[in-house]
Protein backbone atom coordinates (compact mmCIF):
# COMPACT_ATOMS: atom_id res chain seq x y z
CA UNK A 1 0.00 0.00 0.00
CA UNK A 2 1.10 3.23 -0.75
CA UNK A 3 1.72 5.24 2.21
CA UNK A 4 2.03 9.45 2.61
CA UNK A 5 3.18 10.28 6.18
CA UNK A 6 2.65 13.95 6.68
CA UNK A 7 4.60 16.17 8.91
CA UNK A 8 3.13 15.84 12.46
CA UNK A 9 4.19 17.68 16.11
CA UNK A 10 5.18 15.01 18.64
CA UNK A 11 2.00 14.01 19.95
CA UNK A 12 2.65 13.30 24.12
CA UNK A 13 4.45 16.42 24.84
CA UNK A 14 2.11 18.47 22.87
CA UNK A 15 -0.90 16.80 24.56
CA UNK A 16 0.54 17.03 27.95
CA UNK A 17 1.95 20.73 27.32
CA UNK A 18 -1.85 21.22 26.39
CA UNK A 19 -3.34 20.40 29.64
CA UNK A 20 -0.59 21.75 31.98
CA UNK A 21 -1.09 25.55 30.66
CA UNK A 22 -4.74 25.21 30.93
CA UNK A 23 -5.24 25.90 27.12
CA UNK A 24 -7.55 22.62 26.32
CA UNK A 25 -10.06 22.23 28.78
CA UNK A 26 -10.27 18.88 29.84
CA UNK A 27 -14.52 18.91 29.70
CA UNK A 28 -16.22 18.83 26.50
CA UNK A 29 -15.32 21.61 23.62
CA UNK A 30 -16.97 24.80 24.26
CA UNK A 31 -18.48 26.88 21.45
CA UNK A 32 -18.00 30.04 21.16
CA UNK A 33 -18.56 33.25 18.31
CA UNK A 34 -17.98 31.67 14.64
CA UNK A 35 -15.33 28.86 14.56
CA UNK A 36 -13.51 29.49 17.77
CA UNK A 37 -13.72 26.07 20.00
CA UNK A 38 -11.99 25.28 22.55
CA UNK A 39 -10.90 21.22 22.07
CA UNK A 40 -11.23 18.69 25.44
CA UNK A 41 -7.37 17.11 26.12
CA UNK A 42 -8.73 13.69 25.05
CA UNK A 43 -9.73 15.25 21.78
CA UNK A 44 -7.08 17.05 21.23
CA UNK A 45 -4.62 14.59 21.69
CA UNK A 46 -6.64 12.12 19.00
CA UNK A 47 -6.30 14.33 16.84
CA UNK A 48 -2.65 14.95 16.43
CA UNK A 49 -1.60 11.38 16.90
CA UNK A 50 -3.86 10.29 14.45
CA UNK A 51 -2.37 13.28 12.29
CA UNK A 52 0.55 11.12 10.82
CA UNK A 53 -1.53 7.90 10.19
CA UNK A 54 -2.10 6.94 6.74
CA UNK A 55 -4.81 4.34 5.67
CA UNK A 56 -6.82 3.55 2.25
CA UNK A 57 -8.08 6.26 0.33
CA UNK A 58 -9.76 8.37 -2.44
CA UNK A 59 -9.41 12.04 -3.20
CA UNK A 60 -10.54 14.85 -5.22
CA UNK A 61 -8.36 17.70 -7.12
CA UNK A 62 -10.01 20.58 -6.73
CA UNK A 63 -9.09 24.04 -7.68
CA UNK A 64 -9.73 27.85 -5.92
CA UNK A 65 -13.14 28.80 -7.09
CA UNK A 66 -14.07 31.77 -5.78
CA UNK A 67 -13.30 34.04 -2.74
CA UNK A 68 -16.21 35.90 -0.44
CA UNK A 69 -16.83 37.39 2.97
CA UNK A 70 -19.15 34.24 3.16
CA UNK A 71 -19.89 31.33 5.65
CA UNK A 72 -22.74 29.08 4.39
CA UNK A 73 -21.90 27.04 8.02
CA UNK A 74 -21.46 29.71 10.35
CA UNK A 75 -23.35 32.55 9.08
CA UNK A 76 -25.88 30.61 6.88
CA UNK A 77 -28.11 33.64 4.88
CA UNK A 78 -25.67 36.61 6.36
CA UNK A 79 -23.84 37.40 3.19
CA UNK A 80 -20.71 39.78 3.79
CA UNK A 81 -20.52 39.42 7.73
CA UNK A 82 -17.86 36.60 7.62
CA UNK A 83 -14.16 37.53 7.56
CA UNK A 84 -13.00 36.20 3.65
CA UNK A 85 -12.54 32.77 2.87
CA UNK A 86 -11.10 30.51 -0.53
CA UNK A 87 -13.48 28.57 -1.60
CA UNK A 88 -13.01 25.37 -3.63
CA UNK A 89 -15.02 22.61 -5.31
CA UNK A 90 -18.39 23.84 -5.92
CA UNK A 91 -18.74 27.23 -7.87
CA UNK A 92 -21.71 28.55 -6.52
CA UNK A 93 -21.20 28.76 -2.44
CA UNK A 94 -22.16 31.22 -0.89
CA UNK A 95 -23.91 32.57 2.14
CA UNK A 96 -27.35 31.31 0.72
CA UNK A 97 -25.69 28.04 0.49
CA UNK A 98 -27.75 24.75 1.01
CA UNK A 99 -28.02 20.90 -0.40
CA UNK A 100 -30.20 21.67 -3.26
CA UNK A 101 -28.35 25.07 -4.56
CA UNK A 102 -24.87 22.83 -4.43
CA UNK A 103 -26.13 19.58 -5.94
CA UNK A 104 -27.78 22.12 -8.67
CA UNK A 105 -24.49 23.75 -9.17
CA UNK A 106 -20.95 23.16 -10.92
CA UNK A 107 -17.63 21.83 -9.44
CA UNK A 108 -14.20 22.60 -10.59
CA UNK A 109 -13.21 19.07 -8.76
CA UNK A 110 -11.83 15.84 -10.38
CA UNK A 111 -14.21 13.52 -9.87
CA UNK A 112 -17.52 16.22 -11.16
CA UNK A 113 -19.42 14.06 -8.85
CA UNK A 114 -18.02 15.74 -6.37
CA UNK A 115 -20.01 18.94 -5.91
CA UNK A 116 -19.27 19.34 -2.30
CA UNK A 117 -18.05 22.92 -0.64
CA UNK A 118 -14.71 23.09 0.92
CA UNK A 119 -13.20 26.49 2.38
CA UNK A 120 -10.83 27.94 4.87
CA UNK A 121 -10.01 31.30 5.56
CA UNK A 122 -7.76 33.12 3.02
CA UNK A 123 -4.22 33.54 2.77
CA UNK A 124 -2.01 36.58 2.93
CA UNK A 125 1.10 37.72 2.11
CA UNK A 126 2.26 41.28 2.90
CA UNK A 127 -1.61 41.88 2.64
CA UNK A 128 -2.38 40.86 -0.61
CA UNK A 129 -4.46 37.61 -1.03
CA UNK A 130 -2.62 34.41 -2.33
CA UNK A 131 -4.89 31.36 -4.21
CA UNK A 132 -3.68 28.23 -3.87
CA UNK A 133 -1.40 26.52 -6.56
CA UNK A 134 -3.12 23.16 -5.60
CA UNK A 135 -5.96 21.86 -3.36
CA UNK A 136 -6.32 18.12 -2.90
CA UNK A 137 -9.14 16.30 -0.23
CA UNK A 138 -8.07 13.26 0.57
CA UNK A 139 -11.07 10.59 2.01
CA UNK A 140 -9.39 8.72 4.15
CA UNK A 141 -9.82 5.06 6.28
CA UNK A 142 -7.41 5.66 9.38
CA UNK A 143 -9.40 3.38 11.55
CA UNK A 144 -12.25 0.72 11.70
CA UNK A 145 -11.97 1.20 7.74
CA UNK A 146 -14.19 -2.04 7.05
CA UNK A 147 -17.01 -0.14 9.21
CA UNK A 148 -17.01 3.28 7.44
CA UNK A 149 -19.76 4.15 5.73
CA UNK A 150 -20.32 7.54 3.13
CA UNK A 151 -21.06 10.91 4.35
CA UNK A 152 -24.57 11.16 4.44
CA UNK A 153 -25.46 14.03 2.11
CA UNK A 154 -25.91 17.29 3.86
CA UNK A 155 -23.89 16.64 6.37
CA UNK A 156 -20.97 19.59 7.28
CA UNK A 157 -18.86 20.75 9.96
CA UNK A 158 -16.03 22.48 10.46
CA UNK A 159 -12.60 21.84 12.59
CA UNK A 160 -10.27 24.26 13.83
CA UNK A 161 -9.94 27.35 16.54
CA UNK A 162 -10.13 30.82 14.54
CA UNK A 163 -10.04 32.71 17.57
CA UNK A 164 -6.94 30.69 19.04
CA UNK A 165 -4.41 33.47 20.67
CA UNK A 166 -1.50 30.97 20.70
CA UNK A 167 -0.74 27.88 18.84
CA UNK A 168 -1.61 25.81 21.43
CA UNK A 169 -5.29 26.39 21.04
CA UNK A 170 -5.44 25.35 17.91
CA UNK A 171 -4.13 21.25 17.48
CA UNK A 172 -5.77 21.05 13.61
CA UNK A 173 -3.58 23.79 12.65
CA UNK A 174 -0.69 22.69 10.82
CA UNK A 175 1.67 24.32 8.16
CA UNK A 176 4.85 23.10 6.37
CA UNK A 177 7.18 23.68 3.47
CA UNK A 178 7.22 21.38 0.11
CA UNK A 179 9.97 19.22 0.14
CA UNK A 180 10.39 19.33 3.87
CA UNK A 181 8.63 17.29 6.40
CA UNK A 182 8.32 19.40 9.71
CA UNK A 183 5.38 21.29 10.35
CA UNK A 184 4.07 23.98 12.72
CA UNK A 185 0.82 25.29 14.05
CA UNK A 186 1.96 28.88 13.40
CA UNK A 187 3.48 29.97 9.40
CA UNK A 188 7.61 28.43 8.89
CA UNK A 189 9.68 31.09 6.81
CA UNK A 190 10.00 28.70 3.79
CA UNK A 191 12.87 29.12 2.24
CA UNK A 192 13.75 29.72 -1.85
CA UNK A 193 12.34 26.77 -3.95
CA UNK A 194 9.77 25.32 -1.28
CA UNK A 195 5.71 26.56 -1.07
CA UNK A 196 4.07 27.19 1.60
CA UNK A 197 1.34 24.68 2.54
CA UNK A 198 -1.05 23.41 4.48
CA UNK A 199 -2.95 20.07 6.08
CA UNK A 200 -6.06 19.93 7.97
CA UNK A 201 -7.46 17.18 9.43
CA UNK A 202 -11.81 16.29 9.92
CA UNK A 203 -12.77 14.32 12.67
CA UNK A 204 -13.87 10.50 11.85
CA UNK A 205 -16.79 9.52 14.18
CA UNK A 206 -20.52 10.63 13.64
CA UNK A 207 -23.19 10.65 15.95
CA UNK A 208 -25.31 9.08 13.23
CA UNK A 209 -28.74 11.50 13.50
CA UNK A 210 -27.93 14.97 12.80
CA UNK A 211 -26.11 16.42 9.52
CA UNK A 212 -25.71 19.46 11.83
CA UNK A 213 -25.34 20.82 15.61
CA UNK A 214 -25.42 23.99 16.96
CA UNK A 215 -21.45 24.80 17.00
CA UNK A 216 -21.20 22.44 14.07
CA UNK A 217 -19.21 20.57 15.51
CA UNK A 218 -20.96 18.18 18.36
CA UNK A 219 -22.61 15.56 16.12
CA UNK A 220 -18.58 14.58 15.16
CA UNK A 221 -15.64 13.48 17.09
CA UNK A 222 -12.21 12.26 16.44
CA UNK A 223 -12.08 8.67 17.50
CA UNK A 224 -10.05 8.56 20.86
CA UNK A 225 -7.63 5.39 20.54
CA UNK A 226 -8.65 4.91 16.90
CA UNK A 227 -12.16 3.85 18.64
CA UNK A 228 -14.78 6.09 18.13
CA UNK A 229 -16.90 6.91 21.62
CA UNK A 230 -20.46 5.88 22.34
CA UNK A 231 -22.05 8.55 21.21
CA UNK A 232 -20.35 8.84 17.97
CA UNK A 233 -20.42 5.42 16.68
CA UNK A 234 -20.53 5.78 13.51
CA UNK A 235 -17.48 5.80 11.39
CA UNK A 236 -16.73 8.19 8.09
CA UNK A 237 -13.85 8.70 6.01
CA UNK A 238 -11.20 11.07 7.25
CA UNK A 239 -10.97 14.47 5.22
CA UNK A 240 -7.56 15.80 4.84
CA UNK A 241 -6.98 19.00 2.95
CA UNK A 242 -3.73 19.54 1.48
CA UNK A 243 -3.45 22.87 -0.07
CA UNK A 244 -0.41 24.29 -1.39
CA UNK A 245 0.40 28.06 -2.36
CA UNK A 246 2.59 29.75 -4.69
CA UNK A 247 4.51 32.01 -1.85
CA UNK A 248 7.29 31.70 0.32
CA UNK A 249 9.47 33.37 3.01
CA UNK A 250 7.89 35.90 5.96
CA UNK A 251 4.70 38.15 5.79
CA UNK A 252 1.81 35.30 6.27
CA UNK A 253 -1.30 35.83 7.00
CA UNK A 254 -5.08 34.93 7.34
CA UNK A 255 -8.14 36.46 7.16
CA UNK A 256 -9.77 36.63 10.38
CA UNK A 257 -11.78 38.43 13.07
CA UNK A 258 -10.64 40.24 16.04
CA UNK A 259 -12.43 41.87 18.66
CA UNK A 260 -15.78 41.22 16.04
CA UNK A 261 -13.84 43.10 13.18
CA UNK A 262 -12.34 41.32 10.35
CA UNK A 263 -9.28 41.19 9.49
CA UNK A 264 -6.57 39.95 7.04
CA UNK A 265 -3.63 39.79 9.89
CA UNK A 266 -4.58 36.65 11.56
CA UNK A 267 -2.04 34.53 12.39
CA UNK A 268 -1.37 30.62 11.20
CA UNK A 269 -2.48 29.11 13.97
CA UNK A 270 -5.96 30.65 13.80
CA UNK A 271 -6.26 27.87 10.68
CA UNK A 272 -9.77 26.19 10.33
CA UNK A 273 -11.97 24.77 7.12
CA UNK A 274 -15.35 23.88 6.89
CA UNK A 275 -17.16 21.23 4.61
CA UNK A 276 -20.81 20.73 2.85
CA UNK A 277 -21.25 17.11 1.70
CA UNK A 278 -22.85 17.20 -1.34
CA UNK A 279 -21.19 14.03 -3.41
CA UNK A 280 -23.23 11.89 -6.04
CA UNK A 281 -24.46 9.63 -2.66
CA UNK A 282 -23.93 6.85 -5.12
CA UNK A 283 -20.57 7.21 -6.47
CA UNK A 284 -19.66 8.34 -2.70
CA UNK A 285 -21.10 5.63 -1.77
CA UNK A 286 -19.12 3.47 -3.86
CA UNK A 287 -15.56 5.17 -3.65
CA UNK A 288 -16.19 4.20 -0.25
CA UNK A 289 -16.78 0.56 -0.58
CA UNK A 290 -14.05 -0.26 -3.33
CA UNK A 291 -11.47 2.11 -1.66
CA UNK A 292 -11.99 2.83 1.85
CA UNK A 293 -13.71 -0.49 3.26
CA UNK A 294 -11.16 -3.17 0.88
CA UNK A 295 -8.09 -1.23 1.82
CA UNK A 296 -7.03 0.81 -1.45
CA UNK A 297 -5.59 3.52 -2.32
CA UNK A 298 -7.64 5.32 -5.29
CA UNK A 299 -7.09 8.26 -7.42
CA UNK A 300 -9.41 11.00 -8.60
CA UNK A 301 -11.38 7.90 -10.52
CA UNK A 302 -12.25 5.78 -7.86
CA UNK A 303 -10.35 3.05 -8.56
CA UNK A 304 -7.01 1.11 -7.00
Amino acid sequence: MHVRIRGAIGVAAVAMSLVAAGLILSQPGVSHAGHSYVYSAEQAQAMVEQQAIPGSEFRANCGASHRRQDDPIVFQNQPGVSHMHEFFGNRTTNAQSTLTSLKAGTTNCAPVADKSAYWVPTLYKNGQAIAPDTVTIYYQGIHDRQRAVAHPQGLRYVVGNSKATSPDQNPAARWSCTTQSPSDRNFLNCPPGTKVETYLDFPTCWNGRDLDSANHRDHMAFAVGLVCPASHPVVVPRLEFLITYPVNGTGLSLGGTVNGVNVTSAPGYTFHGDFMNAWDQAELERRVRNCINAGYICGTDGNP
